[in-house]
């Protein structure tokens, strides 16, 4: 099924509700104004409050996309669309992608 493009104003969540934002956008490929986002660049993770159960923070600071679409590429590497999945580093959790734009989809 058919995802929408992930582009460089998407909010992006970690799962515990620090927000993720791109490292290199793709400043040749736009989608409504802004840069989209390809699968090699990894995420930024800005206040995430995780702390493991006795207390230590461990808070998600990076995080690495591991799919991204099969068909649609931006300079020869597939790019991010909502569907896509990504593995928050140092603890392992996923993100969250709840707004990205609503007219340009990939598969």
């Amino acid at each position: 099924m058919p995802g929408f493009v992930l582009h460089q104003g998407a909010t992006v969540l970690c799962l515990h509700g620090g927000q993720a934002m791109p490292t290199a956008p793709n400043p040749r490929v736009k989608v409504g104004g802004q840069p989209i986002v390809t699968q090699p660049a990894p995420y930024t993770v800005a206040a995430c409050p995780f702390v493991t159960p006795g207390g230590t923070p461990n808070p998600c600071v990076t995080a690495q996309w591991v799919t991204a679409a099969t068909r649609v590429k931006a300079g020869g590497v597939p790019v991010l669309l909502q569907d896509s999945q990504a593995v928050c580093a140092p603890n392992g959790t996923g993100v969250n992608i709840l707004v990205t734009q609503v007219r340009v989809r990939g598969t």
